[in-house]
């Protein structure tokens, strides 16, 4: 997906998130946070590295269970997942290469 992914409507459950089978970049974020909004050029130009990534943006905040089950406390917070399984996390990612890396372990 592209960095204009837009957030769900609705939030995943972790039974959903941990049922997953495709690689995917989860990320958690405000649309108002000012870290997340300097990261999306990153996190975009990083994906289309990867178009075989999927991308789910996660509107995130207090009483938010998703986050919470992640123990997301700053953002954005990347979740890198195999198969249902975190294989790497990135807080507040400041260059796309470190975002690379992560999608390369997926």
């Amino acid at each position: 997906m592209s960095e204009a992914a837009p957030a769900l409507p609705a939030e995943p459950t972790r039974e959903e998130i941990d049922a997953l089978r495709a690689p995917t970049l989860l990320e958690f974020g405000a649309s108002w946070c000012p870290h997340c909004q300097a990261a999306q050029p990153l996190i975009g130009h990083a994906l289309a590295a990867y178009p075989g990534v999927d991308h789910i943006k996660v509107e995130d905040g207090k009483g938010r269970r998703l986050g919470r089950s992640f123990t997301v406390k700053l953002w954005p917070t990347l979740v890198f997942l195999r198969e249902g399984k975190e294989v790497a996390r990135l807080v507040r990612p400041q260059s796309e290469a470190a975002i690379r890396e992560a999608l390369a372990a997926l």
